[in-house]
């Protein structure tokens, strides 16, 4: 919020003078954004190694393939929280409509032998009618109980994948893409750099869309259900429409995600259709901060980056060498990964995106001001 001065004029008014100029922190939160953007661009332009944090050089195929695949987890964090942190609704079969999109795609492509480009719209289609009629069943109930329908679709859902209907799913083994019916510039090893910049494009589109959704109306309405239900019935409107609204917005975006899933991994497998996808998503979105713009995506980047370089510090020849009671919990990925979210909860209450206003808070109150002791009261010719 920008602030006036007021200066008197010749008259004895009072005018106010023009807005401050934005400060530094303000215009660094403006631009940062763009920066971030601009370095993700050209990345796979430049070899600089980052030790630590990937294996090879920043365009090597390998570090372009595990940032993808954290920007592809970041924006299906941000589409999640539309119903998580946007709208209130606790949904436990979100990988559902993200498995359909992948399996939709690969099955319109390896059944029907159509172009990617026909079967990738038509599996966005099904997995877009998939939670418009879902969610139609599903927010018939509210609370717990609709968190227990969606997972009942879900693990119908994962039943149905590893039953192998027809041959169609590929059951537990899942099923891959046919290289011969997607486009060339999207196979190889050597077009890795093109799928990366499709994840950072998809990553891009759903943080618009969430955007654009949350400060138009229908997204000022979804505050409210999130706040209060009834009182939103009070004021004259359903918040079963509403509901309806963000639960398909954020399924399309769930879906288009299953289909850059599909491109990045190079097949459709079983696991993106469990429960436990879902709970991957809702740690993601707790991490980072629900509610807040960037903190689903910062959550869902920090999760699957630790969730692809902790399994291989647990494999490392330094843990393999500590005595027993600390190589077994460590050799566990899931215990490493159970730590961090653990204590970034505990030390970061609201998730990553409360971080700088803590930071900035701490700033500005300093060291703690020493108060004088305070002196009981004495009593005075018998009055207190």
């Amino acid at each position: 919020m920008s602030t006036a001065i007021e200066t008197p004029d010749r008259t004895g008014g009072r005018t106010p003078a023009a807005p401050a100029p934005p400060g530094p922190s303000r215009l660094l939160r403006r631009w940062l954004p763009a920066a971030v953007l601009l370095v993700l661009v050209v990345a796979p332009y430049s070899a600089v190694p980052v030790p630590g944090l990937l294996d090879g050089p920043l365009g090597s195929a390998g570090s372009l393939q595990l940032i993808a695949t954290c920007l592809l987890f970041g924006a299906l964090a941000t589409g999640y929280d539309l119903l998580l942190g946007r709208t209130g609704l606790l949904s436990f079969g979100h990988a559902l409509y993200f498995a359909a999109g992948s399996y939709a795609t690969n099955v319109f492509l390896l059944e029907a032998g159509l172009p990617f480009a026909a079967a990738a719209l038509l599996g966005l289609c099904f997995g877009i009618a998939l939670a418009l009629v879902l969610g139609s069943v599903s927010l018939r109930v509210t609370g717990i109980g609709f968190s227990m329908v969606t997972l009942a679709f879900a693990q119908a859902g994962s039943i149905l994948v590893s039953r192998n209907p027809g041959g169609v799913t590929g059951g537990e083994e899942g099923r891959a893409a046919p290289a011969g019916l997607l486009p060339s510039w999207l196979v190889g090893i050597d077009n890795t750099a093109n799928l990366y910049w499709i994840a950072l494009a998809y990553l891009v589109l759903t943080l618009g869309v969430v955007h654009w959704a949350v400060r138009s109306p229908t997204g000022r309405v979804w505050e409210g259900i999130k706040e209060n239900e009834r009182r939103v019935e009070v004021l004259g409107l359903r918040p079963y429409g509403f509901k309806l609204t963000a639960f398909v917005l954020a399924g399309a975006l769930a879906a288009l995600g299953g289909i850059v899933h599909l491109l990045l991994t190079g097949g459709s497998t079983p696991q993106t259709t469990t429960s436990d996808f879902t709970l991957s998503l809702l740690v993601m979105v707790v991490l980072g901060g629900s509610g807040t713009r960037w903190g689903p995506m910062a959550g869902g980047i920090l999760y699957t980056w630790a969730d692809h370089r902790l399994g291989d510090l647990a494999g490392s020849g330094a843990v393999a060498g500590l005595p027993a009671v600390l190589r077994v919990p460590l050799s566990q990925p899931l215990f490493l990964l159970g730590v961090l979210f653990v204590a970034v909860v505990h030390l970061l209450p609201g998730g990553l995106a409360r971080l700088p206003s803590r930071l900035a808070a701490s700033r500005r109150r300093g060291p703690a001001e020493e108060t004088p002791p305070r002196t009981p009261l004495r009593k005075e010719n018998g009055n207190p």
